[in-house]
């Protein structure tokens, strides 16, 4: 029997006698409980471990694992980096440690972890797939194609990886090739969600939309209540499109997004927040912090740094807690909501900000007029919105379209007449160039106005001083 230590969850009542485990069994729980997706629930039990035993090198680790899962990258790579320096012969923790900063956006320091990794334990399929991925994130196609092969060579049945191949040939062209390797992951893995979704954008993004239609009307079979498969049947066939992004498929894609997301927008070249950055300085002049400020779709937030010297008190919301929980790390928001955009807008108040700043959100809105409304409302006069949007090339009756890819795109003609409409005026539509999608660019616009100043004198509202912008005009 190895040593013992008293486990007992946080808030339970005192026992006459309390259980004893054995350290590895401590462990052991712990394990079970992060496996069924509870890491803060593991967290603690790793802690106990790590009291009895502080160079338990596989609760150093799986802490490490914890603390990122739960949001706090930094942390989680001071347990992964004293794992290491415990037992640096470990392949599985160069692995872990190249995740977590791969994920962080550190890519180089990624790659020296992985190919560690690879150096200690070539044999494992499961490094050469993160490797993959990790030189897709650098924009190294051959080299990401061929760290896939050799993962595949290892294990033929690794659904992972022909997930990810496939969806590397489907980036570089090659949709055919694509189409097989992501067919080979189902057949493996009939619930590999995203080799579902990375079949129907293939089929879809070729203009096999009826191929693609038919994956998600299988997949809905299945999952009835599914919203990523009902969302994405809308866009590829045109059959019951919603005028906005269901609330339920909002958080679960983000929810999903939200330890990868910033290293997958780097890859995709992603734009809106310097964009928008680039907006407020020709419109607002230098920095004051004298705003309040609302980020409307605020994710992990990206935009958080570029608008806090503008603001004397900066809100965020959102709809996916994952997002928000990365967004708080940041240290930059004075508060941070999970709603839903328009709800929050209409229950906030009228006169509430200076500035509202929307970047990359309201592609998930098709129909318009209700987010601006609420939005016209909840800014003082004379206050400013700034948005990015899709465009819909060409003219024609609709002023959206839900895309293949499951944002929606806008007619510049329907955005104007919607602004005009919620009493929002001098606005600029700016084209340009967002992110990079299958390897094009993906057109938008970044917008701006203000809204109507008040003809009756007084306090904007709320008590709040007026703000006083410098050096510019109403007029993106």
């Amino acid at each position: 029997m190895g040593p013992e230590t008293t486990l007992k969850p946080e808030g339970a009542q005192a026992a006459p006698q309390e259980r004893l485990f054995t350290i590895e069994q401590a462990f052991e729980i712990a394990q079970a409980v992060h496996r069924d997706g509870r890491p803060a629930e593991a967290e603690p039990i790793y802690r106990v471990v790590l009291q009895a035993r502080p160079e338990h090198v596989g609760a150093l680790g799986a802490l490490g694992v914890a603390r990122h899962q739960q949001g706090d990258s930094e942390d989680a790579l001071q347990w992964l980096r004293r794992a290491l320096a415990v037992a640096p012969g470990e392949p599985g923790t160069w692995n872990n440690l190249g995740n977590v900063l791969l994920e962080a956006g550190r890519a180089d320091e990624a790659a020296e972890a992985y190919e560690e990794a690879v150096r200690l334990a070539p044999g494992l399929g499961d490094v050469h797939n993160n490797l993959g991925v990790l030189r897709r994130a650098q924009d190294r196609p051959v080299e990401a194609e061929a760290a896939y092969r050799r993962a595949l060579a290892i294990d033929p049945r690794s659904a992972e990886a022909l997930t990810n191949l496939g969806r590397l040939l489907h980036a570089v062209g090659r949709t055919e090739e694509a189409i097989v390797a992501l067919c080979e992951a189902l057949l493996l893995r009939p619930d590999l969600i995203k080799a579902r979704h990375a079949l129907g954008m293939t089929y879809c993004m070729a203009g096999r939309l009826e191929e693609a239609a038919q994956v998600y009307r299988d997949w809905l079979a299945e999952e009835p209540d599914n919203p990523q498969a009902r969302h994405h049947l809308a866009a590829c066939s045109g059959e019951g499109v919603p005028e906005r992004a269901a609330d339920a498929y909002v958080e679960k894609v983000f929810d999903g997004f939200a330890e990868s997301f910033e290293s997958k927008l780097a890859h995709l070249q992603y734009r809106a927040p310097q964009l928008i950055e680039q907006a407020l300085a020709d419109r607002l002049g230098p920095p004051q912090r004298v705003l309040d400020v609302l980020d409307a779709g605020c994710g992990t937030g990206l935009c958080g740094p570029l608008l806090a010297p503008r603001a004397r008190r900066l809100e965020g919301v959102d709809l996916s807690q994952g997002m928000l929980d990365k967004a708080a790390h940041r240290q930059v928001y004075d508060a941070l909501a999970k709603a839903e955009l328009t709800d929050f807008l209409r229950d906030t108040g009228p006169d509430r900000y200076d500035l509202i700043v929307s970047a990359d959100t309201l592609c998930y809105f098709g129909a318009l007029q209700d987010v601006l409304d609420a939005a016209a409302r909840a800014l003082r006069p004379q206050g400013w919105l700034f948005f990015t949007l899709e465009a819909l090339a060409g003219d024609g009756p609709a002023g959206f379209q839900l895309q293949p890819h499951g944002r929606y795109s806008h007619r510049e003609a329907y955005v104007r007449v919607a602004l005009a409409s919620a009493g929002l005026n001098g606005v600029a539509m700016e084209r340009a160039h967002l992110r990079m999608e299958s390897g094009k660019p993906v057109e938008g616009w970044v917008v701006s106005c203000t809204k109507e100043a008040e003809e009756v004198q007084g306090a904007p509202g709320r008590g709040a001083e007026p703000v006083q912008y410098p050096g510019h005009s109403l007029a993106s």
